[in-house]
């Protein structure tokens, strides 16, 4: 048995990292602290100081951002942008204090890559999105033996590297507790989706092909952009057509499960699709448009679109009812579980540790080594 480890997971600020998730990615930090946790590992979270854990809290920020500084207005902009360089080079003083053995970056910030390879310090980066200017600058600038990268999926390492990625780079797939995704032995007709009520994820065309296919349809998830909930949704509800709210996991699992089918629909090149994997583990065939990762991570449980519209998803839909859902469970079981997850995961803990232990010759980084001062200041001017 191997010895148990002082781990740093340091999530994104955006939302709390706490239930009922706002998405993937808080649903993932939530998940691998815990589970950690009760793998005999000491885990310390950094993320906004309104996460809800059962594990030590770090804040990076006093609440989660989006409520004082909306993604929607302020995506970009040097006033979020010093809230957070704020945030996180106050954060890279704690993790240079020697007390982690290995850090898990899940942010999306520029920092956390960048110091690892400078202070060498044994780190593992999760991309959970597709690459964008400043993050896919840092990640490539912050390679080092004692760095590894994970991917959800070979679709998005090809993404991050189009050529040859870091040797020391792994698909390691977002894994659930099986335990509270209950298998369900049978549908009554009716179709689901779930997810962030957002354009990109696409809910207007579920509601087309529910519509073309004869099946009623059940919505669920947070309302992320309410004008597009207001103008293009909110009219087509009715008896057929139901918004359920945000649900608690439990809950979202038991409508799930009682479903005939399952409507994943990113009009984007989605890394992942955890709900598309949550709704598989209940046994509930997808039904999907074929963006990013999506056919890698439905396989056989499902059935995509030949084209992004209502009537090719509405015969994808038709065609995935029919898909046995024991084969449904049965991929999530094998590819997708939570032990899946944390074995990939701690083997690259370890190998990151040994590869910061070993005599590698030191290197200048010119463009990551500043002025002299606190972990703030000194990364301050790496973009």
């Amino acid at each position: 048995m191997t010895s148990p480890l002082s781990v740093a997971v340091v999530a994104h600020v955006r939302h709390p990292i706490a239930p009922p998730f706002m998405g993937g990615m808080e649903a993932h930090s939530w998940h691998l602290v815990h589970a950690l946790k009760a793998r005999g590992h000491d885990v310390t979270l950094f993320a906004s100081a309104d996460s809800k854990v059962d594990v030590a809290l770090h804040p990076i920020l006093a609440e989660h951002y989006d409520r004082s500084h909306p993604w929607s207005r302020y995506r970009g902009t040097d006033e979020l942008n010093a809230i957070l360089d704020a945030g996180y080079g106050a954060a890279l003083d704690a993790l240079e204090s020697g007390a982690f053995d290995v850090v898990h970056n899940n942010s999306l910030h520029r920092f956390p890559p960048r110091f690892a390879r400078r202070d060498r310090v044994a780190t593992v980066t999760s991309l959970h999105v597709p690459p964008f200017d400043v993050l896919h600058r840092a990640i490539h600038d912050s390679a080092a033996p004692w760095h590894a990268f994970t991917t959800t999926s070979e679709a998005q390492r090809r993404a991050w590297w189009p050529d040859a990625p870091p040797p020391l780079s792994r698909v390691v797939p977002n894994g659930i507790d099986l335990a509270e995704w209950p298998f369900a032995a049978a549908g009554d007709g009716s179709a689901v989706w779930s997810g962030r009520i957002m354009p990109l994820k696409g809910l207007h065309l579920a509601i087309g092909a529910v519509r073309r296919a004869g099946m009623s349809l059940r919505i669920f998830g947070a309302i992320e952009d309410r004008e597009y909930f207001e103008e293009a949704i909110r009219p087509e509800l009715g008896a057929d057509i139901v918004y359920g709210g945000h649900l608690a996991q439990p809950d979202l699992a038991a409508e799930i499960g009682r479903a005939q089918a399952f409507l994943f629909t990113p009009l984007w090149d989605e890394p992942f699709g955890l709900a598309a994997v949550e709704a598989m583990a209940c046994g509930v065939p997808v039904a999907y448009l074929d963006r990013g990762a999506a056919r890698e991570v439905v396989g056989s449980a499902g059935i995509a679109a030949q084209e992004e519209s209502p009537g090719a998803l509405a015969q994808a839909l038709r065609d995935a009812v029919r898909i046995p859902r024991e084969q449904v469970r049965q991929r999530v079981e094998a590819k997708f579980g939570r032990d899946v997850m944390l074995d990939g995961y701690e083997h690259l803990y370890r190998a990151a540790m040994a590869a910061r232990d070993d005599r590698w010759p030191e290197i200048a980084y010119s463009s990551i080594m500043l002025p002299a001062g606190s972990s703030c200041g000194r990364m301050a001017g790496a973009e």
